[in-house]
């Protein structure tokens, strides 16, 4: 009793606690295991202290931040006080708060492109970028738009611009100071051309020596860029051949607005404090970016770093979304015991955690292929092609039923928006749009990749092959299933209504393999194989035939269950003994 109340009265009693507060670097085991494997040692060594502090951001200052700019849109500002054109877009305090963390402080948009950032000479590699990339999304998924596309916009420049325009930008895109530094964006969805943008519509002319874009573009995420890439017509070529690729500043050299201006900004589900607009280029200025006549094969290069971006993020709101409900979970009692104790919850829980560990492992095996086909890898550079829209695809897919499940895990305020369960919800939805739909991107994964390319093949031996080192008994089923799904998604690559079963199935396949041979090398760096028991789920759940009136092996899953959700290590023999 406190004045006088019965404990179940006191504030706050009864109610669950979320995940806020802690550490999500220190709470992600898996995390700090796939980077133990996928990143060089000293550099990992280096690195540890910054994913501790941004993990404690991400569970505290930066969650704070990220609920001030989801309840706070910016604003349009079409005209300034004398009455002159400017479309400023004014954001929240919070944004710029956390602008200057994750670009200021950890330089998240330069760390690929220069040394110097975080105290480490040399630029980051993939790997390192998107698990900082993954942490942050676990608090903030807005802004990682903005700092993706700077990233990957500056990418495209320093491939394909000529060296004068490259070293007019890459300063400014790369700077970590306030007030310098300049954010880039992706100008190409149009009112007749979103998936097609065969069907794009703006125009360039070159007039006296410069060259003019004119055309309306209907949908600029961070719209208050300073500078974005953008496709427009150069010749009467039909479809993506007659396509050019420009940079379009938003100020000219003198400091006066270019010739574009946003007509207004659009009210989104998520991703509210990251102002996405409909743009007007009248007559704008712009400087060719690389080849004229390859203008699509240039811009596709930020397309699919954008879509690897937004894979990682959708990982990233999956662990948070596993994070709230484990904390829901454990700290909510009902009829005398912990919720998380009833054996549903504890089923939902497993299903939730492993399309958060899918995510992660596919995302930072990714980055990893992405790291070696930078070095000039063929081979990876080829996988890595098949392996984006797969991401893209279904991670994107599955972080729209995680944060649901997180939701329900909840109860009733998992509906309320002072909890964090809604924002996810809201944002997780906008994965499956941007760069691609569900159904262009596993077109592009089956009959392009694996159809055209013939990349399903190698992509399946691969993975196989990275099996050698574990145990045959968990081995064997993980390799059958890699190689019927690449077999399946060659046969079925003409076959555009099985395309997304085809894409789910390759991904799924390689998560399976992926954590065989993950669980393998944490026991044999700590003794730890529990990994393995995903691969388990994922043949069980995902990828063998189910009868939906069949008990299945409950007593087994349940054991999986203890496993996975207790803290505690378990050794190769008993992994072995439940798969």
């Amino acid at each position: 009793m406190e004045d006088g109340l019965p404990a179940s009265l006191l504030p706050g009693a009864g109610v669950a606690p979320d995940a806020t507060g802690g550490n999500f670097w220190r709470d992600d085991a898996a995390l700090a295991d796939l980077l133990a494997l996928r990143m060089e040692g000293r550099l990992r060594e280096h690195l540890a202290p910054h994913f501790d502090r941004l993990g404690g951001l991400a569970a505290g200052a930066l969650d704070q931040l990220a609920r001030a700019i989801d309840a706070n849109p910016p604003v349009l500002c079409p005209r300034d006080r004398f009455g002159r054109d400017d479309f400023r877009i004014d954001h929240h305090p919070a944004w710029h708060q956390a602008e200057q963390l994750l670009m200021g402080e950890f330089g998240l948009h330069a760390i690929g492109h220069r040394g110097g950032i975080l105290g480490w000479p040399q630029p980051l590699p993939p790997v390192a970028k998107y698990a900082f990339q993954y942490l942050v999304a676990t608090a903030e998924f807005g802004l990682l738009c903005p700092i993706s596309m700077t990233d990957s916009l500056t990418r495209v420049l320093r491939r394909f611009a000529s060296p004068a325009l490259l070293q007019a930008w890459l300063p400014r895109l790369t700077s970590q100071k306030p007030g310098s530094w300049m954010t880039g964006a992706m100008f190409m969805t149009e009112l007749a051309a979103g998936s097609d943008v065969g069907a794009i519509e703006t125009t360039a002319r070159l007039h006296n020596g410069a060259w003019r874009l004119s055309g309306r573009k209907w949908f600029c995420s961070n719209a208050g860029c300073d500078v974005a890439l953008t496709l427009a017509r150069v010749s009467a070529e039909p479809g993506t051949r007659g396509l050019g690729l420009f940079l379009l500043p938003r100020r000219l050299a003198d400091g006066s607005p270019n010739h574009w201006r946003i007509v207004r900004l659009k009210e989104k589900l998520g991703t509210r404090g990251m102002a996405s607009g409909e743009a007007i280029l009248d007559g704008a200025l712009a400087e060719p970016v690389g080849d004229l006549a390859r203008g699509f094969v240039q811009m596709a290069e930020m397309v699919n770093l954008s879509r690897v971006s937004n894979g990682v993020r959708a990982a990233g709101l999956m662990r948070r979304a596993w994070l709230e409900a484990r904390a829901a979970s454990r700290g909510r009692r009902a009829f005398g015991r912990a919720v998380i104790d009833f054996p549903l919850q504890r089923r939902q829980l497993l299903k939730l955690l492993l399309a958060a560990e899918q995510a992660l492992s596919f995302s930072i095996w990714t980055a990893a292929l992405m790291e070696r086909a930078d070095d000039g890898d063929g081979e990876a550079a080829r996988l890595l092609r098949l392996a984006t829209p797969l991401l893209k695809f279904r991670a994107c897919r599955d972080a729209r039923k995680a944060c649901g499940e997180a939701m329900e895990a909840r109860g009733g305020n998992g509906y309320v928006e002072e909890f964090v369960e809604p924002r996810l919800l809201r944002d997780a939805h906008l994965g499956s749009i941007w760069e691609g739909t569900s159904n262009i991107v596993a077109e592009d994964a089956i009959r392009r990749a694996v159809g055209r390319e013939h990349i399903g093949e190698p992509f399946a031996e691969a993975l196989v092959a990275d099996l050698a080192e574990a145990p045959l008994a968990a081995a064997a089923p993980a390799a059958e299933a890699m190689r019927r799904a690449a077999a399946f998604a060659e046969d079925v690559a003409d076959e555009p209504a099985l395309h997304r079963q085809a894409a789910s199935a390759l991904y799924r396949a390689a998560t399976a393999c992926l954590f065989v041979i993950e669980g393998a090398a944490i026991h044999h760096r700590r003794g730890d194989a529990r990994r393995m028991l995903l691969s388990r789920l994922v043949l069980d759940h995902q990828l063998a035939a189910r009868d939906p009136m069949a008990r299945g092996d409950i007593t087994a899953e349940a054991a999986i269950a203890e496993a996975l959700l207790g803290e505690e290590a378990l050794g190769l023999d008993a992994v072995l003994r439940l798969l």
